[in-house]
């Protein structure tokens, strides 16, 4: 240390100039003074009281040492890199050293060391610091500051240091002094913190500096500075000390009897905090500013890490109590309308977060019940910060489920107090509390509206002297329902007001009163009273609602029924206007003579969401977050209501949207729609539940996660969930087997809990299939999945597996009922079905000890085994325990409806796989329920036709069959009659699927249903041919077919039926050979077929056959065995054998061969055609189109569009080099022979959009054809206007190509684009054609004119002009 000059006036001058040290100056006050002990005593204090003041402690000892000590010094001492210390001078030296000197001063050495200790700290903090307000050492001053703490217990230990005298001193250099300095004297015992507080003269100023030091504390923290783990034991450190003095059990901060500082100061600082806090929040303190970072680290001392060990006694709970009632009080400045009119801005998930995290951090130490009853108390003694008082009441009922029912309890008291003795103040508080709690939704509190109703139609009694307080606030109640779109008029006389659920329309409602009124009617005789009271007091809803309801038309019984004799006694005491009763008498009497159903209607309310979703999506990735975050647990509830915040926002719901819930959600399931944005939004939330579940699944079982999918489950229901069931239906209806395992997981478990809620969930109605009863939730989960195909097959069974693994896992410790409620019976009836019909291992008898144990962690694993996961659910002992319910048994009838509805051809079993399935099922006690002999129905109809086939009409010569056909075909026909017809999606749809379940049942019946079971010689055409005929020609060609072709299955089932009557007649050959010859002209898609199919059906039919005939395949059989070895020797390398006749059957059997071909090779080998006759490349030009059309609508189809351009390309080069004509396929009719023909192979769709196929061309289009061929003009305009008609009415779209494909197809298929270009073709071709080719224009424009005014003013205008001397010139088409 530097040394203190001290002034002349101290030291003197001796003779010579000669300075005198001190002790020479003290004795020689000694010689001239006697010794007086009084005045002895009085220098002692005046020597200590001048040690205190001086700045140099280690100056003053050099002067009293003495030359000798010079290097004395305690600086040094401090050092750490100086070795001299410890090598020369002890801390031992120095203590006696100090004793020495402290003996010669006579002050006691624990002063003297004091104050040396206490200069050497300003020294070490007084060094250069990092900050403009540092707190904190740096790690060189902390080096030194270890040093003197050392030294200073040394002299602690040995009695040498006065503690009162180190914090006097300290606080000299308060502006200079770091509070981690005094953080490291309280740790290491050198002097407490209440010590240093105690010693300070104004405990203001203590305060203030404390409060100060604290905010540059919890701004460091947040800065993350180097030293944050040290700053952050500093600021838990002081504030337990701070929470466990300021609130200890027996502080009384009201006495004034010497009350103790720290006590005092401890509340003072930690008060000054919060009000810090509180007020930069209501200032809009601006994001990771200073101010937030230090708002947002002083919150975070309210967990339970910080408070440490003093979390376990009663401190901190006082504490937070305090704290709750300083937020609640703290700068009352908003009124209670002020409240009114702002309260909607102070939902939880408007409130910043910040202060929603103070409140869910009080919320862990106080319980809801104390939580409600300290706001209570604070609200009836103090005035308050209404804001504040609001978002707390928010945050209850978002994270505490009890408090609805708490705040309930506390509301119905306020109301009672404000009726029983007058206290509007009481009305308010109980106004304002319930309008905040119904904003965060039904969810966490009841709907405003249903507030209102149950006070209304249930009012508490009071006093005589305050009924027109009630009146007025009825007449109020009313007025605020009727803002809130709730008719009070509306509510059913017998609805249920108890419950907090769903808010039934007034139709519903009627129609449950009516049932009841009726009921009461049954048992009394007498008009219910409540019936009575409702046509006097609350006549609107009694004629606008109750009477509709109880009038509806029907056909009325014979005998008078309860509602009959009802309504009489209703109209007998004048309760039904004239008026309606004779319009219901007259709707009756048209219901007798035209009985009809009607289905009710739901409306459809349009939303606007025109807020972004960024928010929504924020929230959601924020929940995302916590959900494998154990310590975030607490949050979710929070984060839960802030997406239902946002979710509102974006659909752009307001918040009094939830009062006008749906009774009945209207579906369509084949054609589900939804709005942009409700897309958009309904899509995140599901995309996040799938998220959240995967999240949550890989740190814990469905069991053990919380109810953070129950919470999450309620923000979809309410008006969002129409949306939300429209999705569904959109992935698991129509997009099911696409959906990867996250999705097929994540959207079971959602069913699992829609259905958990199934009582407080509306009812669906999916359409005209169910038009007078709604679905519960669960059951239309049932109705999504289907079982048609390979794919859906199997979809249906993951999401089976997963929807009943996941409620077995969620639900595992609870009652059976819940399972019931949240799966619907025809699930788990699908489930069994599935398992039992694809794994064998299912079949076998259950032991023991297969009774597995279910594990959810395989499921939500990427590469998840569907098949073992099914297995051992179905082994489950809890899901063995649950088949034994009756309501979940398999029983034949429902395996025989599932059966029906797959399609064979996709089936994922094949033929011999599937007759082992039912060989299985009708022999087992297992799937079915223990319900054994019960009737196939297939069976029973294969045993009626064989007993019709059995009996024989006496009159008819044996061997000769009745001339009527089968009954079934009659039944056919009187359904697809009933159906409606049209080209739109959804008759087509509707349509198909009726045929295949009739393709279904002949396939299992058989075959001669399709053919009879013999021809006679002069009737070879059975009627069950001619009926089978008219089926393929009218229905299965438009619905069953295939590029020209019916299936495979029912094309075998027809020829062995064929052969197997056939076989049975005189001269089977030529029974054959006529029945397939009248096939050519009465149903030749049959023929086709054959062709198509002719590799595997030509073993079949050889086989049968050479049972019964050592002959040839008879004359017709082997044209088709001919016309397909024609196409295999066209397309191999060798010379080809000239086409067989009829040339369409070979030009078929090419064509289907073509197919096959790769695309490379087909140029080279259709260069052949041009040996071939003109009649077959014609015919094979036909099916090449209807090919070219088949590779667009179909979408799985064997041939590639551009394929099967290509092979059109060649053939109509073929045909144009020989100059034939090709024009007649575009204008077939049934009156010539061509068109007879071919319009029976191909489907009406194929034949309408042949101008598709036309204008595909015109790039292969030779120039001069058009000109050279009269009829080209006729035609290719004929096309064109066509093609526009086609375009308007929406049928190209089923021919554009898939955006996946190359941008030259896309061209290609491009409706706007091709009919652009034909237009273009058109313009230019029109002046360049020969007047005759005019001669009959004028007809196809007479209706259709004006497709193309330009096009039809061009064709009128060369028709009537001269001829051109250019008409022959070459036009320019591209």
């Amino acid at each position: 240390m530097a040394g203190l000059q001290v002034p002349n006036s101290a030291s003197g001058q001796g003779p010579g100039g000669r300075r005198r040290s001190w002790a020479e100056l003290l004795a020689g006050r000694l010689k001239r003074q006697k010794c007086n002990p009084e005045r002895a005593q009085k220098l002692k204090d005046s020597a200590v009281r001048l040690l205190r003041s001086h700045q140099d402690l280690t100056a003053l000892l050099l002067e009293v040492e003495g030359p000798p000590c010079k290097k004395l010094s305690l600086s040094k001492l401090i050092d750490c890199d100086s070795s001299e210390i410890y090598a020369n001078h002890s801390s031992s030296f120095i203590g006696s050293t100090l004793q020495d000197q402290a003996s010669r001063l006579g002050v006691p050495v624990g002063v003297l060391s004091a104050g040396m200790v206490a200069s050497s700290v300003g020294q070490v903090c007084t060094a250069a610091a990092e900050t403009s307000h540092p707190v904190l050492l740096t790690v060189e001053q902390r080096k030194k500051l270890s040093s003197l703490l050392e030294f200073a217990q040394y002299l602690l230990a040995h009695s040498m240091f006065s503690r009162l005298s180190f914090c006097q001193e300290l606080w000299k250099i308060q502006n200079s002094l770091l509070l981690e300095v005094v953080w490291h004297l309280h740790v290491q015992g050198i002097v407490s913190l209440e010590e240093l507080l105690e010693s300070h003269p104004d405990m203001h100023a203590v305060g203030a500096w404390l409060f100060r030091n604290l905010c540059c504390l919890c701004e460091q923290i947040e800065a993350s500075c180097q030293h944050a783990d040290v700053a952050r034991a500093m600021l838990s450190d002081f504030v337990q000390m701070f929470v466990l003095r300021g609130f200890q059990k027996n502080s009384d901060l009201r006495r004034t009897v010497e009350p103790e500082k720290m006590p005092q100061v401890a509340v003072d600082v930690l008060q000054r905090m919060l009000i810090f806090a509180l007020d930069a929040l209501a200032a809009g303190v601006q994001e990771e500013s200073s101010t937030h970072k230090t708002v947002r680290c002083w919150f975070g001392v309210f967990s339970g890490h910080m408070l440490g060990s003093v979390i376990s006694t009663d401190s901190p709970k006082r504490f937070f109590s305090h704290t709750l009632t300083q937020i609640l009080t703290h700068s009352p400045l908003l009124k209670a309308s002020d409240a009114v009119q702002m309260q909607r801005e102070w939902s939880f998930a408007r409130t910043h977060p910040l202060l929603t995290a103070l409140y869910r951090r009080l919320f862990v130490m106080l319980s809801p019940e104390e939580l409600v009853g300290h706001l209570q108390e604070v609200l009836e003694t103090q005035e308050v910060h209404w804001q504040r008082v609001l978002s707390l009441v928010s945050a209850l009922v978002v994270c505490f489920p009890e408090a609805q029912q708490l705040l309930g309890d506390w509301v119905a008291r306020l109301m009672a107090q404000a009726f029983e003795s007058c206290q509007l103040d009481s009305m308010v508080t109980a106004f304002l509390v319930v309008r905040q709690a119904a904003l965060e939704g039904p969810s966490a509190f009841q709907s405003y509206a249903d507030w209102f109703k149950v006070h209304i139609l249930h009012p508490p009694l009071v006093p005589s002297k305050y009924r027109s307080l009630l009146t007025d606030y009825i007449s109020l109640a009313k007025t605020r329902l009727a803002d809130l779109k709730v008719s009070i008029e509306s509510m059913g006389l017998y609805e249920d007001l108890s419950s907090a659920g769903d808010i039934t329309e007034p139709h519903s409602q009627a129609l449950q009163d009516v049932e009841k009124a009726i009921m009461v009617f049954e048992h009394t005789g007498k008009i219910p009273v409540t019936v009575m009271e409702a046509s006097i007091f609350r006549r609107p809803y009694y004629v606008s609602h109750f009477l509709p309801a109880l009038l509806t038309p029907r056909v009325l019984p014979k005998v008078p029924d309860s509602r009959v004799a009802f309504i009489e006694s209703l109209k007998r005491a004048d309760k039904i206007p004239p008026s309606l009763y004779s319009t219901y008498c007259q709707a009756c009497s048209a219901a007798e003579e035209k009985p009809g159903d009607a289905a009710l209607g739901v409306r459809a309310e349009p939303s606007s969401a025109e807020e972004p979703l960024e928010q929504l999506t924020a929230a959601l990735v924020e929940l995302r977050s916590s959900m494998t975050d154990p310590s975030q647990s607490d949050v979710i509830s929070a984060q839960v209501a802030v997406i239902s915040e946002r979710l509102r926002a974006a659909l752009g719901h307001n918040e009094d949207d939830s009062s006008a819930e749906i009774s009945k959600i209207q579906l369509s399931i084949n054609a589900p729609r939804l709005e942009p944005r409700e897309y958009t939004a309904v899509d995140l939330l599901l995309t996040s539940f799938c998220q959240n579940l995967m999240a949550a699944s890989s740190v814990a079982p469905p069991e053990r996660q919380g109810p953070w999918a129950t919470l999450f489950m309620r923000t979809m229901c309410g008006c969002v969930l129409p949306a939300v069931l429209t999705r569904l239906c959109q992935l698991l209806h129509h997009q099911g087997p696409s959906l990867s395992a996250p999705h097929v997981l994540g959207l079971a478990a959602l069913a699992v809990h829609l259905g958990e809620s199934r009582s407080a969930l509306p009812e669906v109605d999916v359409g005209p299939s169910a038009p007078d009863a709604g679905l519960p939730v669960p059951a239309l989960f049932d109705s999504l999945l289907t079982c048609r195909t390979r794919d859906s097959l199997l979809f249906c069974l993951k999401f089976c597996t997963a929807a009943i693994s996941y409620s077995l896992c969620k639900f595992s410790s609870q009652s059976r009922d819940i399972l019931h409620s949240c799966l619907s019976p025809g699930l788990i009836k699908k489930f069994q079905f599935l398992v039992f019909r694809l794994f064998s291992e299912a079949r076998q008898p259950l032991s023991q000890e297969d009774a597995a144990s279910l594990s959810w962690r395989p499921l939500y694993l990427p590469s998840a085994d569907w098949q073992r996961a099914a297995l051992s659910l179905w082994t489950h002992r809890t899901f063995r325990e649950l088949l034994k319910e009756e309501d979940v048994h398999l029983t034949y009838q429902d395996w025989l409806h599932l059966e029906l509805e797959i399609q064979p051809e996709a089936d994922a079993l094949s033929d011999t796989e599937r007759s082992r399935s039912y060989d299985h099922s009708e022999n087992s006690n297992l799937v079915f329920g223990g319900r054994t002999g019960n009737e196939d129905i297939i069976s029973r109809l294969q045993e009626m036709v064989a007993d019709l086939e059995l009996q024989q009409d006496p009159s008819v010569p044996l061997g000769h069959t009745p001339s009527q056909g089968h009954f079934l075909f009659g039944i056919f026909c009187r359904r697809l009659q009933a159906l409606t017809s049209g080209w739109n999606v959804a008759a087509r749809l509707q349509r198909q699927r009726e045929l295949l379940m009739y393709k279904r049942i002949l396939l299992r019946l058989p075959s001669s249903v399709l053919c009879g079971s013999s021809f006679q010689a002069e009737q070879p055409i059975t009627a069950r041919c001619e009926q089978f005929f008219h089926l393929v020609n009218s229905e299965m060609r438009n619905f069953c077919s295939h590029g020209g072709a019916l299936t495979q299955d029912i094309t075998a089932h027809f020829f062995r039926g064929l052969l197997n009557a056939c076989l049975r007649s005189r001269d089977p050959s030529l029974t054959v050979d006529f029945i397939l010859a009248k096939c050519q002209t009465k149903c030749p898609l049959i023929l086709t077929s054959a062709l198509l199919w002719w590799p595997s059906l030509e073993p079949v039919l050889l086989c049968q056959w050479r049972r019964h005939c050592q002959s040839p395949l008879p004359r017709e059989l082997q044209k088709l065995q001919g016309g397909r070895q024609f196409a295999s020797d066209f397309l191999s390398p060798d010379a080809a054998s000239p086409a067989p006749n009829p040339a369409w059957l070979s030009a078929a059997a090419l064509h289907f061969a073509i197919q096959q071909v790769r695309e490379e090779n087909i140029r080279k080998q259709l260069t052949k055609l041009d040996c071939e006759r003109e009649e077959l490349l014609v015919f094979l030009f036909f099916f090449s189109l209807m090919g070219l059309l088949s590779s667009h609508l179909t979408s799985n189809s064997a041939t590639d569009p551009s394929k099967a351009l290509d092979v059109c390309a060649a053939v109509l080069e073929c045909l144009e080099k020989r100059k034939i004509s090709w024009l007649a396929l575009f204008q077939l009719t049934e009156s010539d022979r061509l068109g007879r023909l071919l319009l029976r192979v191909a489907p009406d769709q194929h034949t309408r959009l042949l101008p598709f196929t036309f204008y595909s061309l015109l790039s292969c289009f030779h120039d001069d054809a058009a000109i050279r061929e009269e009829a080209f003009l006729h035609v290719a305009v004929d096309m064109y206007l066509r093609l526009v008609q086609l375009f308007v009415a929406g049928d190209t779209s089923t021919v554009s190509p898939p955006a996946g494909r190359s941008l030259e197809l896309q061209g290609q298929g491009n409706p706007v684009e091709l009919i652009t270009k034909a237009r273009l073709f058109l313009l230019q071709l029109i002046p360049r054609c020969p007047k005759k080719s005019f001669s009959h224009i004028a007809e196809l424009l007479a209706d259709r004119g004006d497709c193309d005014p330009e096009v039809s003013t061009a064709l009128r205008s060369r028709q009537q002009a001269a001829p051109d001397a250019d008409l022959y010139q070459e036009p320019h088409l591209f």
